[in-house]
C-alpha cells in the first residue's frame, strides 16, 4: 500500500491534498499529521483485555477524532469499537462489570464491551472526566462551575458586552479567562441514568482538578467506596498566582466531611512577600510535615491502608523533583520512598500486594520504569534509548501497561512482564506501523560535550536519513523549553527531530544547565541565571559538533519554543556570527515585561528571582543584583534580549500564538519588530486561534512548512 493512500484512510476519507514527495521514504509535515495518537486507556477486571482511544487528526476539517479499539493483552482480536463519526474519548472498563463507559459530546455513555447496548447516562453537554466507584454504582464528575474570585460576574441586562471586569490575579490561565473552574460532582448510577449530583467543592472558589492540565489523575476512590481522595489548590488571586501549594484532600462520602492531609489541623499559612520567590522567605519553623508544594494524584493501596502521591518539597518550584510519598491512613506517618535517588516520579502504580510500587522517571535523557519496596530501594526495570510514560498495572501483578515512544517511533501501548529485576517488552498496539514502514528516520547518536566548567552534557545528534559522511550538512542546534523539560528520548507532533533530519538537516539537542535527570545541582543551576552557564552549554554543543568534517560550519541554524526561544533571542545578541538563521517560537523576548505579564507568577518568582524592582534599573542599583553577580550569575533582567537588539545580525522566523497566556503575543511580535526596524531579515507566523502549543491539523502543517521554507532559504 502506498503512503499516500495510507496517509489518506488515515485521515477518515478526508480529501486532502497530498504533495508528490510524500511517494518517498521522508517524513513530511503531512505524514507526520496523518499518524494516530494513543490516548487514555484501561483494563478489564482480569487483565485479558485493553479499551483505548486514538486520535486521528482531519486535516480537511481541521480537527481531532478520537476512535475507541478494543484488544486482548496477547495482541489479538483487535476490534474497533467507535462507529460513528463523533469522538469518542476516555474509555474506562467499570468495575464490577464487563460495560465500558466513555465521553463524546461532552456527555457520559456505558457499553458492553462488543460496542453493543450504548446507553447515554448525562444529557448535559459538559463532562470532563469521571471515575466510577469500585463497585460500580457511583460516579465521580467533572463539571465546570461559575468561577467570580477573579472577574466579576456578567451584567445580565448587558448580554452582548463582552468586556470583562477583573478584580484579582489569576485572572487567566494557560489560554483562557478564567470564568468557570472545574469541580467534582458525585451521583448515583440508577440503571440507564445518574442520580442527583452533589457538588464535592459546593461554595468552594477553588479547582480540582487543578488548571491548566489536571485531570482525572487528580482524583481516586477508596478500595471499599467510602471516601475520594483528591488535588487541589485551596486559593485564590494573588495568593494562587504565587503558590504551587497544592494538596490532597480526603472526602468522606458518608459524613461528607473533608480533611487536608498535608496540613496539620488549624495551620496558618505564613504571608508573604508576593513579589519574591518563597526560597527568599522566611521558612515555617514549626518543624511540622506541611508538605508546602505540588502534592498531586493520588492513589490508595490496594488494601486501603495507604494513600501515595507525588510530592514536591518547596513551595514556588515547579520544576522541583517529584517524590512518592506514601502515608499510613492510620496513623498519618508518611514517608518518601524515592528519596535515596534523584529520580523524578513521573507516574506510578501500586503492585496488587500493596508492597511496591512502580513508577517512571528521566534519568540521563531516557524515562524509564523503576520499582521500590518503600523502604527506600529503587531499582531499574526497563533499558534502552526509549522514554515510558503513564503506566498502569495489571491485576495479576506480573504485567505491566505502558506508553512507550522515542525519538525514531510515536507512541505505543507496551505490556511489561517483570520479575522485579529486568522486564520483558512486548509492543500491544501497532497503530503507526504501516506509515513507518514506508519511511527511512536518521540514525540517533547519544554525544557527550565537555562544557566550559569541566562538566560532560549529554546531547543527542539526530542524522538524516541516507546520511553521507563524506558530505556537508547544515546543521541545527535545537534549545529545549521548560527550562526544566528534559531532552529526553520524546516524539513530537511539531518539535519533530526526525522531520527535520528528513529535510536534510542534522540535529544536536543538547540536556543543557537547567534539566532533570543529572542531579539537582546539574538541575537547578539555571535559576536566576538564565543568559550563563546553560547558554555556554548550548555553544559548548554546537561547536563542538561542530569539529566533524560533514558538519557545514557556515550553515548552521538555532530553533526552540518557549525558554529554547528565549535562548534564541538571547543567542541572536550573542552567537559571534556561529549562525545564519534563527527560528523562536513562543519565547521571551523581554524578561523584565515577562514577569508582570505572564499568569502563574511563581515562576518568574523563582526562575528569575522576583520582580525587577528588587534588582534596581542597572546591575549595581540593588544588593539584590550585586549577591547574584557574586554568586556568578546573571541578572535575568538585566541581560534581557530585548536590551541586545542592536547586536542582531542574523535572519529570524517569531512565531506565537495570541492565545498565548504563559508567554504573551506581544513578546514574539516585538521580537519581529525589533529585528525589521534593525534592518534584519526576519518574518512572524502569528496564530490568532492557538495557545503555548500549536493544536489544529492545519495551522501544524503551516507551521511545519514555514519552518522549513525559513531554513532552506537562509541555510541551503
Amino acid at each position: 500500500m502506498k503512503i499516500k493512500n495510507i496517509i489518506a484512510a488515515a485521515l477518515i476519507g478526508a480529501a486532502v491534498p497530498i504533495s508528490d514527495s510524500m511517494a518517498s521514504d521522508l517524513l513530511t509535515p503531512e505524514t507526520l499529521w496523518s499518524m494516530g495518537r494513543i490516548g487514555g486507556r484501561s483494563i478489564n477486571a482480569d487483565g485479558k483485555q485493553v479499551v483505548y482511544a486514538v486520535s486521528y487528526p482531519n486535516i480537511q476539517e481541521n480537527k481531532m477524532r478520537s476512535i475507541l479499539y478494543l484488544v486482548n493483552t496477547d495482541g489479538t482480536d483487535k476490534v474497533q469499537l467507535t462507529k460513528e463519526s463523533q469522538s469518542e474519548s476516555e474509555p474506562s472498563f467499570i468495575p464490577g462489570s464487563d460495560r465500558i463507559a466513555f465521553l463524546s459530546k461532552g456527555d457520559l455513555y456505558t457499553m458492553q464491551s462488543d460496542g453493543t447496548e450504548r446507553t447515554q447516562l448525562t444529557k448535559t453537554g459538559d463532562i470532563e472526566g469521571f471515575r466510577f466507584s469500585p463497585d460500580g454504582k457511583s460516579v465521580l464528575l467533572i463539571r465546570q462551575v461559575e468561577a467570580t474570585s477573579s472577574i466579576q460576574p456578567k451584567e445580565k441586562d448587558l448580554p452582548l458586552a463582552t468586556g470583562l471586569v477583573i478584580d484579582d490575579l489569576n485572572y487567566k490561565h494557560w489560554d483562557q479567562y478564567v470564568q468557570t473552574i472545574p469541580h467534582l460532582f458525585l451521583a448515583s448510577v440508577q440503571g440507564s441514568t445518574l442520580g442527583e449530583t452533589k457538588d464535592l467543592l459546593e461554595g468552594e472558589p477553588y479547582e480540582c482538578p487543578v488548571l491548566p492540565f489536571g485531570g482525572t489523575e487528580q482524583f481516586c476512590w477508596s478500595p471499599d467506596g467510602k471516601q475520594v481522595a483528591y488535588t487541589s489548590r485551596k486559593k485564590t488571586g494573588v495568593q494562587y498566582a504565587i503558590s504551587t501549594d497544592t494538596d490532597i484532600y480526603l472526602y468522606d462520602v458518608t459524613t461528607g466531611k473533608t480533611t487536608n492531609l498535608c496540613k496539620p489541623q488549624g495551620y496558618e499559612e505564613p504571608q508573604g512577600e508576593p513579589t519574591l520567590s518563597f526560597e527568599k522567605q522566611e521558612k515555617n519553623q514549626s518543624g511540622e510535615v506541611i508538605n508546602p508544594g505540588y502534592d498531586q494524584d493520588p492513589k490508595f493501596s490496594p488494601d486501603g491502608t495507604k494513600l501515595a502521591w507525588k510530592s514536591m518539597a518547596r513551595e514556588g518550584y515547579e520544576a522541583d523533583r517529584l517524590r512518592l510519598c506514601v502515608m499510613d491512613i492510620k496513623s498519618g506517618k508518611k514517608t518518601y520512598c524515592t528519596e535515596n535517588v534523584e529520580i523524578g516520579v513521573d507516574d506510578f502504580d501500586w503492585a496488587p500486594d500493596g508492597k511496591s510500587i512502580y513508577f517512571s522517571g528521566v534519568w540521563h535523557a531516557r524515562t524509564m520504569v523503576y520499582v521500590t519496596n518503600l523502604k527506600g530501594e529503587v531499582s531499574p526495570l526497563t533499558t534502552g534509548d526509549f522514554d515510558y510514560g503513564t503506566l498502569q498495572v495489571l491485576p495479576d501483578g506480573k504485567r505491566i501497561l505502558v506508553n512507550r515512544h522515542s525519538i525514531s517511533a510515536p507512541d505505543e501501548l507496551y505490556l511489561l512482564s517483570s520479575n522485579k529485576k529486568k522486564a520483558q517488552v512486548d509492543c500491544l498496539t501497532h497503530e503507526n506501523d504501516e506509515i513507518l514502514s514506508k519511511l527511512t528516520f536518521g540514525e540517533v547518536k547519544e554525544r557527550w560535550v565537555s562544557t566550559t566548567d569541566g562538566q560532560k552534557e549529554l546531547c543527542w545528534v539526530i542524522y538524516p536519513p541516507h546520511f553521507d559522511a563524506n558530505k556537508k550538512y547544515p546543521t541545527l542546534l535545537f534549545c529545549e523549553g521548560g527550562p526544566q523539560s528534559p531532552v529526553s528520548q520524546f516524539w513530537s507532533y511539531r518539535w519533530n527531530f526526525q522531520i527535520m533530519a528528513a529535510n536534510g538537516y542534522i540535529i544536536i539537542a543538547p540536556n543543557r544547565r537547567g534539566l532533570p535527570g543529572f542531579g539537582m545541582e546539574w538541575l537547578e543551576q539555571i535559576g536566576g541565571d538564565y543568559s550563563g552557564q546553560c547558554m555556554k552549554d548550548y555553544l559548548s554543543a554546537i561547536d563542538d559538533l561542530c569539529k566533524e568534517t560533514y558538519v557545514d560550519k557556515d550553515h548552521l541554524g538555532c530553533v526552540g519554543a518557549s525558554f529554547g526561544g528565549y535562548s534564541v533571542y538571547w543567542l541572536a545578541g550573542h552567537h559571534e556570527k556561529r549562525f545564519k538563521a534563527f527560528i523562536a517560537h513562543d519565547g521571551i523576548f523581554n524578561t523584565q515585561q515577562q514577569y508582570y505579564e505572564t499568569e502563574e507568577m511563581w515562576f518568574p518568582n523563582w526562575d528569575l528571582g522576583g520582580a525587577p524592582e528588587h534588582y534596581g534599573v542597572t546591575a549595581e542599583g540593588s544588593s539584590a543584583s550585586q549577591e547574584a553577580i557574586a554568586e556568578g550569575k546573571h541578572n535575568v533582567f538585566m541581560e534581557s534580549p530585548h536590551l541586545y537588539v542592536d547586536r542582531w545580525d542574523t535572519p529570524i522566523l517569531c512565531i506565537h500564538g495570541e492565545k498565548d497566556y504563559r508567554i504573551l503575543h506581544s513578546q514574539g511580535q516585538s521580537a519581529f519588530s525589533a529585528a525589521r526596524m534593525h534592518g534584519i531579515p526576519a518574518q512572524l507566523l502569528l496564530y490568532p486561534d492557538e495557545n503555548h502549543w500549536v493544536l489544529k491539523p492545519q495551522n501544524g502543517i503551516l507551521w511545519q512548512r514555514t519552518f522549513f521554507r525559513w531554513l532552506d532559504k537562509w541555510l541551503k
